[in-house]
This record gives C-alpha cells, sequence and structure tokens, in this order.
C-alpha cells in the first residue's frame, strides 16, 4: 500500500478508495480498525501520498486533483468512524456480559415506603391556597431574633424567648440566631420585601424545646396565613378559616373564634373547628390560632396601620393530620415507620381541593 498513484488518476484513486474500506469494514475489534486506518489513511498511504503530490501539479489541475482526493478522504473518514461507533458498542455489550455478577439470593423484597402524609398534606393546602390567589411563601429555618420576637411584638422580656422555650444555636444571645419557634417570621419578610396587598401562606418546619410526647415534639410543622390590604375585617378572617375548615375536614366542619391573647394580633382569638369525626362524637376542638395583624407588627414593617389592615392564622399540621385521621400519638408520624406512611399511599389527601 506505499506505491505512489497520481492525484489526477481518478481510476487508481477509486481503487485506493475501494481497498480502504473493504479493510475498514473487515476490521472485527478496535485494534484492527485502527491498523486498517494507518494503512489507509497514514502518512504513507497512497492516499496522503497522492494528496501531497498536488502541490507539484501545474495550477490548473490542483482543483481538479483536490477535489478527487477530497471527496476519497472524506468516504474514508465516514466508514472509519461508523466502524469505530459498531466496534464501540459491541465491546461495551461483550464487557456487560462478562462483568455481570448474579446478585440475586432467595429473599423477600423490601417493600416499598410512601410519601410522608405530612408532605402530602402541605401540598394540598398550598394547592388550597393558590387556588384563592394566595401566594406560598418560605425562609429561613435558622433565623434571626428580630423576625422570630422584635418584628412580632415579643417584649424583650417575653417567656418565649427564653431557652426553655428557643433553641439557640451556640453562642445565639450574641449573634441572635435562633431556630424559629414559629413559621411567623415569614409574614414579617413578606411584609418587607413585597408590595402591597399581600396574601400569603407560610406551610414550614419550627422548632421549640418541647419533649417528645404522644401529643408534643420538639420539631413540627405549622402553615400561617396572612392577609393585608386595605379593609380588612374579621369577617374576611372567619370566611377564610370556615372555607379551610371546610376543605380540610368536609363541608360540615367550620370554625369558630374564643377571645385570646397573642403578641403580633390585635384582637386575637382562639380557633376551634367544630369537627364531625370526633370521637364520641361531632362537637368543637381547638384547632389554632389567630387575628387582626397587630399595628405595632404593620408599623415595624414600614406600614401605615391607618390605611392597612390585615388578618393571620396558624395551627399545627401535625394535629391537623393527628384530626383528620384519628392518630392518637405523636410518635406515629415521628418515628419514620413505613408501615405508618404506606397506610396512606401517594395519593392526595385533600377533600374537596
Amino acid at each position: 500500500m506505499s506505491h505512489e498513484i497520481s492525484p489526477l488518476d481518478e481510476a487508481a484513486i477509486e481503487s485506493a478508495v475501494a481497498a480502504a474500506l473493504t479493510a475498514i469494514r473487515g476490521a472485527g475489534t478496535l485494534g484492527e480498525l485502527k491498523d486498517a486506518r494507518l494503512a489507509h489513511t497514514g502518512d504513507h498511504a497512497p492516499l496522503t501520498l497522492a494528496n501531497r503530490a498536488i502541490g507539484k501539479l501545474a495550477k490548473e489541475d490542483k482543483a481538479t486533483a483536490g477535489k478527487l482526493l477530497g471527496r476519497a478522504r472524506g468516504r474514508l473518514q465516514q466508514s472509519i468512524q461508523a466502524r469505530q461507533r459498531e466496534l464501540e458498542a459491541l465491546a461495551a455489550e461483550q464487557m456487560l456480559r462478562e462483568e455481570t455478577v448474579d446478585v440475586t439470593v432467595p429473599a423477600t423484597r423490601i417493600p416499598y415506603g410512601s410519601r410522608h402524609p405530612l408532605s402530602t398534606l402541605i401540598d394540598d393546602i398550598s394547592d388550597l391556597f393558590v387556588s384563592m390567589g394566595w401566594e406560598i411563601a418560605e425562609g429561613p429555618e435558622l433565623e434571626h431574633e428580630w423576625f422570630n420576637f422584635d418584628a412580632l411584638n415579643f417584649g424583650p422580656d417575653h417567656p418565649a424567648r427564653q431557652m426553655q422555650d428557643t433553641f439557640f444555636v451556640e453562642g445565639g444571645e450574641e449573634n441572635h440566631l435562633v431556630l424559629r419557634t414559629h413559621t411567623s417570621p415569614v409574614q414579617a419578610r413578606a411584609l418587607l420585601e413585597r408590595d402591597l396587598p399581600v396574601y400569603i401562606a407560610c406551610p414550614g418546619k419550627v422548632f421549640r424545646t418541647d419533649a417528645l410526647d404522644a401529643s408534643h415534639t420538639p420539631v413540627f410543622h405549622q402553615v400561617e396565613g396572612l392577609a393585608v390590604d386595605k379593609g380588612i375585617t374579621m369577617a374576611h378572617l372567619k370566611g377564610t378559616l370556615d372555607h379551610f375548615a371546610r376543605v380540610m375536614f368536609g363541608p360540615e366542619a367550620r370554625a369558630r373564634l374564643r377571645p385570646s391573647f397573642f403578641p403580633f394580633t390585635e384582637p386575637s382569638a382562639e380557633m376551634d373547628l367544630w369537627f364531625p369525626q370526633k370521637k364520641g362524637g361531632a362537637g368543637w376542638i381547638e384547632w389554632g390560632g389567630c387575628g387582626m395583624v397587630n399595628p405595632h407588627v404593620l408599623t415595624a414593617c414600614g406600614i401605615d396601620p391607618e390605611e392597612y389592615s390585615g388578618f393571620a392564622f396558624g395551627m399545627g399540621l401535625e394535629r391537623t393530620l393527628m384530626l383528620r385521621h384519628g392518630i392518637p400519638d405523636m410518635h406515629d408520624i415521628v418515628e419514620g415507620d413505613i408501615r405508618f406512611s404506606s397506610q396512606f399511599g401517594t395519593t392526595s389527601l385533600g377533600r374537596g381541593i
């Protein structure tokens, strides 16, 4: 294959191409393909030598020779690339066959778990408020003390600031960082970051120094709602809570309000739920807290309380889940037993969304 051919000898060029294609297609391994490539496209291959000889031709013949050899070399490159892909695929398939390890053993398969019902409940509640035109807001779980307390009208001596209620990070009293004790800091952030009016729901994880027992856990979830607009009244709050209760607990459910006190709302109320599935018969059961946003909170966020008003509410999601499904013990929710989650499957828990 080292003899020279004329760059204008079309028949000789075609013969060299045919010989090269035969060698390429006949290569059975990547090593054989490499040998064929070097033999027919290397420095001493006929087509390579012919290409070098173009420079010695008369000017009027160079273009013709260049086209002949360009097409010939292009055909070879296409053939080499195609054969290389085929041989690489064959080599990979052979490697899989040779290196396959049978790891099957006679044993019962571990059953798949399913999505935790709390996660599904959060999605259902988010879908509900989005369908009402509200936004879903989020905030950091490691929160500055100002957002967690001061912006929400908690005084410096409020007991919730003390170590028995709040998880401070190491050195927290100096750097003012805490694990948020409620999702209300998201409301303060939303009022500072968004233009009015604001309608947001804030589901998320919160932390308090409670011991784990049948009805308490140090890490739990809340959802809070906040609406700030012109002309907002307690009637809007009551209507929103009634709708929320019906979606969560069925068409007979409704909410009632009892006077209470929270630093960040005035007036404030405990929210009771008329619960048709209550153990022992339908009746009222405590569900959360609510009220009109305290003017001091609006002022702290740069909002004129003479022009705007708002309402806020919040409830625990673990409690909501326990009420809806008759779960008697908080341990079932937090211990991670897949038998608990598998009862709920992967479908939506919502009613009427």
